[in-house]
């Protein structure tokens, strides 16, 4: 039985040692090294922060996003990431954290959700697409990573409730 509940200062261990093992991988993020928790806490909004757990309680994935502009035309806009334990994978935990978000967000009046994913990122890519993300793009080459350039499928959700009426 998985459960979701809000990130808290206590999670910050597993959730910076899940950052690191999706940046193993090579295919998650640019990043080479998980950020401190100071950084991580303070580039995301605590309001839609979100941790999915087992039944003993352990964190095997999460979700969090930032704003993406300080400007009040961008203030229904947010990136996102999503992680999740490899041993955890293909178990349903990022399409739960996933719905968790979308409705978190929603609630918030929060009308787009956007990322960047890298193409070689396939189970990444479908899960959006399950959860009504599109592909609105590819960055070519926007980064380095480990001496080689990568493209980045730009995706985003729209929300069909929030931002629905312009005002």
């Amino acid at each position: 039985m998985l459960s979701i509940r809000p990130m808290a200062e206590a999670d910050a261990e597993a959730v910076l040692a899940i950052y690191q093992q999706g940046i193993d991988t090579g295919d998650a993020t640019f990043d080479t090294t998980a950020p401190t928790w100071a950084a991580f806490d303070a580039g995301r909004l605590p309001e839609h922060r979100l941790v999915a757990c087992d039944q003993a309680g352990q964190a095997l994935g999460w979700v969090a996003v930032s704003r993406v502009s300080a400007r009040p035309a961008y203030a229904g806009v947010v990136e996102h990431s999503v992680y999740v334990r490899p041993e955890a994978q293909g178990r349903g935990v990022g399409l739960l954290l996933m719905h968790a978000l979308i409705a978190s967000t929603e609630a918030a009046g929060i009308w787009t959700i956007q990322s960047g994913i890298f193409p070689e990122n396939t189970a990444s890519l479908a899960l959006h697409r399950a959860v009504g993300f599109r592909e609105v793009g590819v960055r070519e080459r926007p980064g380095c990573l480990h001496g080689r350039w990568r493209d980045v499928v730009a995706i985003e959700r729209r929300s069909t409730v929030a931002g629905t009426t312009p005002g």
